[in-house]
């Protein structure tokens, strides 16, 4: 496995760890919140934002 793939891996399962986390310990119980109420949407949104943050960077050249 080349190490780009493993790095879209690896940022796509912490941003899902990091929305389940966020969903356990910060989200609502009311149903009112429509990214916390539910752990599947939690989890989903966070391993979204992992794999956008994992596309490289722009760099300006000189």
């Amino acid at each position: 496995m080349q190490t780009k793939y493993i790095k879209f891996v690896a940022l796509t399962a912490l941003g899902g760890a990091i929305g389940f986390a966020y969903y356990y310990f910060i989200g609502c119980n009311s149903g009112t919140c429509p990214i916390t109420s539910n752990w599947h949407v939690s989890t989903l949104y966070g391993a979204v934002i992992g794999f956008i943050a994992a596309f490289p960077s722009s760099k300006k050249a000189k």
